[in-house]
């Protein structure tokens, strides 16, 4: 979901910074909650660094393509949410953008603030609707493809919707910028077919190999209802 250079600028992308902020924000909280309710700092900071190398991972190993205005990338929230929480979903998140802009893809740190913005606030977004459909008696590692498709399509859409925004935001309602976005939007929903199997496949193997899948490594919730 990389934004493409260009699709946003001058003073426009000021907006960006703000919206990056309000994210940062979010994640602020998120390791907050997660400091006193998920294991402390020490597993927050242990949970982050994995998470941050899993996103690097995704972001530069794993297959991706540009489409339209933006690429098409298998980003594994709701993934990461389940496995490492939210808290350190979210830096994991913005760490693993920031070091594959940084050493890898330096043309890309103008539009830090857009991409940081359409990961964050769609994990918020996912974050309060497990809370909603994954009952309190139910631990991640039993989670239902139905909750698993509802926290993937609900995550992609949320990326979908803000790399629109940010597109129509600088150029329009052009016929051939409402082609680019329509492209790119149908082509990365199609990851909804594929995310939720990955995530009963990572739940399952939990479940599996509970012996090591439990402490700071991991989150709370993966194993304990709430």
């Amino acid at each position: 979901m990389h934004i493409e250079p260009g699709v946003v600028e001058g003073a426009k992308i000021f907006l960006s910074y703000a919206t990056a902020v309000a994210g940062l924000g979010l994640t602020v909280k998120l390791a907050r909650d997660s400091i006193r309710d998920n294991g402390g700092a020490l597993a927050l900071a242990l949970r982050s660094l994995i998470a941050s190398v899993l996103v690097f991972g995704f972001f530069e190993v794993l297959p991706h393509h540009p489409v339209g205005v933006s690429e098409v990338h298998l980003i594994l929230g709701s993934t990461l949410l389940l496995l490492f929480g939210a808290g350190a979903a979210a830096i994991g998140l913005a760490v693993g953008l920031l070091i594959q802009g940084l050493f890898f893809a330096q043309f890309d740190l103008p539009q830090y603030g857009m991409n940081v913005t359409t990961l964050l606030l769609p994990l918020w977004g996912i974050h309060l609707l497990a809370k909603r459909i994954i009952p309190a008696r139910t631990a991640y590692v039993d989670t239902r493809y139905t909750q698993a498709l509802a926290l993937s399509t609900a995550y992609q859409g949320g990326i979908v919707a803000w790399v629109a925004f940010w597109a129509f935001y600088g150029h329009g309602f052009s016929s051939e910028n409402l082609a680019s976005v329509g492209s790119f939007g149908l082509a990365y929903m199609s990851v909804v077919l594929l995310e939720p199997l990955i995530d009963l496949g990572v739940l399952a193997a939990a479940k599996a190999l509970s012996r090591y899948s439990q402490g700071p490594l991991f989150n709370v919730r993966l194993h304990q209802p709430a």
